[in-house]
């Protein structure tokens, strides 16, 4: 297991190179750091093995393929008996339209990011997860109007 204190300076360099594109080379990866191409795939093995390089995933565009609505919920559940808790969790987990899902303190008990193709399809969705959950006391909607920032890339240098 990689501790954190592993991730050194060249990990975190590489690392950033992936998060900005991982279609990056390693020879390409090896010229920007300054290591051999063999240093890189030695550390990018480790990186993945450690689970620290968890997996390489291509953006979509959500609007170009016909997700023109993102929506942030947050939910308060009724009662706080584990079992219903990992029920609403365990669902929560396997939906596609769900992106994002926080367990939180504060106010409500989860928040979530979600996605349809309009406002019609987001209704669908709230019946179906929310209104049909009888363990769901509320849930409140945020429409997002405009997205002014959307990353998954990691700030590894502060």
């Amino acid at each position: 297991m990689m501790q954190e204190s592993q991730v050194d300076a060249a990990n975190r360099m590489l690392l950033t190179q992936l998060q900005r594109d991982a279609r990056t080379t390693v020879q390409q990866m090896a010229e920007k750091s300054g290591l051999s191409t063999a240093s890189v795939q030695r550390r990018l093995r480790r990186l993945r093995e450690a689970g620290v390089l968890q997996k390489e995933v291509a953006l979509v565009d959500q609007k170009k393929v016909g997700l023109g609505v993102t929506a942030i919920v947050s939910v308060e559940l009724e009662r706080d008996r584990l079992e219903q808790i990992d029920a609403f969790k365990r669902k929560a987990r396997i939906d596609p339209q769900v992106l994002h899902f926080y367990c939180i303190a504060g106010d409500a008990d989860f928040v979530m990011v979600v996605v349809a193709p309009d406002i019609a399809g987001y209704e669908s969705f709230t019946h179906r997860f929310f209104f049909a959950d009888s363990n769901v006391r509320k849930f409140r909607t945020s429409i997002v109007v405009s997205t002014e920032k959307s990353t998954q890339e990691l700030p590894l240098d502060i």
